[in-house]
């Protein structure tokens, strides 16, 4: 039994059921959390991401970033932020890009937020000439003007399932089979309704019993951070992330290991727990804090504007036919509205003096 779920286990017998939040705050981030000391990129992990697929989706959020640097009037320094940097690989291909722009290179200093300390070895080999600081959380970050790039973060933050009953809302719990301990399977059950019951939004009003609403405090509260750190110092964010644009309502708790879907509550700690990301909920909390939102969109539309297919072409022109074939295959991956294009979405934060006509792929789509 993977030590994570040995520590819910034990809190369930001394507590009770836990919510589905508190389940995955102790499965991926707890003491032995699958996050905490695991690699779980690339085709030997459990997932891969946007950047590990393709060196194009960090050059073009370089360039969005020598962009947004550019229209904050290319401030002599600021913080270059990345929330969850995996293995270091989308910062290493954007800053490669940004080399287009020395005097960007020259005013950064970059920072990654990053608890895991195996994927902090492997950023810190990818990125060392440009000497990252790392924190365990935002807080961190000293204050200043600030550019943030956050790709699949929200994904994997805690989510509260509340279930419509005949009754009412009741808040989905995990329990232990007949109060086993240590061979008793791990069940969902139902609970009266916590203080998650307060983020529901006019969407889930819709549901009927036995329809689920997701909401996620966690996710609130660090859109709300980023936003008031982006609108006091006049810097600018993007997440990218998969989910619906608009609040609605839905079962999107899931598991995956070895890139294949898995039971979320068997072997807790050893697979990646994730819930689509609320986007609507998101661009609400940047909106209530006081910052210009743009977006969202969807990654396709996102990657076309900043100039994907151009950037393929420039490639191709240099490669052998393999590598086309390559190149078209990630391509395709990253922006096809029956792969990453269309549920992946993108939405931009910025403060209120940025310039934000055609802002970044981000205005006018």
């Amino acid at each position: 039994m993977h030590p994570a779920e040995r520590s819910i286990r034990q809190r369930i017998a001394l507590e009770g059921p836990l919510t589905v939040a508190a389940v995955m705050e102790e499965a991926l981030a707890g003491r032995n959390g699958y996050y905490r000391d695991n690699d779980p990129l690339g085709p030997e992990g459990d997932f891969i991401t946007a950047p590990e697929i393709s060196q194009m989706f960090g050059e073009l959020i370089g360039l969005w970033c020598v962009d947004t640097w550019q229209r904050l009037g290319a401030p002599a320094e600021f913080h270059l932020v990345e929330m969850g940097p995996g293995r270091g690989t989308l910062m290493a291909d954007a800053l490669r890009a940004a080399r287009v722009a020395p005097g960007f290179l020259a005013a950064k200093q970059l920072h990654l937020v990053e608890i895991n300390g195996v994927l902090r070895q492997k950023q810190a080999e990818k990125l060392q000439e440009h000497r990252p600081l790392w924190h365990q959380s935002l807080g961190g970050v000293p204050a200043g003007r600030m550019i943030l790039i956050a790709n699949e973060l929200f994904d994997a933050l805690p989510i509260h399932q509340l279930e419509m009953t005949s009754q009412g809302w009741r808040e989905r719990v995990v329990a232990l089979q007949d109060g086993a301990l240590q061979d008793g399977a791990l069940q969902f059950g139902l609970a009266a309704p916590g203080p998650a019951l307060g983020l529901l939004r006019p969407a889930h009003a819709e549901a009927v019993p036995g329809m689920i609403a997701e909401v996620s405090p966690a996710s609130v509260a660090l859109m709300d951070a980023i936003a008031r750190r982006v609108r006091d110092d006049n810097g600018a964010a993007l997440i990218i992330d998969y989910g619906p644009a608009e609040s609605g309502l839905g079962d999107s708790f899931q598991a995956l290991k070895n890139h294949r879907y898995h039971a979320p509550l068997e072997e807790l700690g050893a697979a990646d727990l994730t819930a689509h990301v609320d986007f609507g909920a998101l661009k609400a909390a940047a909106d209530e804090a006081g910052a210009q939102t743009f977006g969202p969109v969807t990654q396709g539309d996102f990657l076309r504007a900043l100039g994907i297919e151009l950037r393929a072409d420039m490639l191709a022109k240099k490669s052998d036919l393999a590598t086309v074939e390559t190149l078209r295959r990630q391509v395709h991956r990253l922006i096809a509205p029956e792969q990453m294009g269309r549920l992946f979405k993108v939405i931009g934060i910025a403060g209120p003096a940025l310039d934000t006509e055609k802002f970044g792929g981000l205005a006018g789509l």
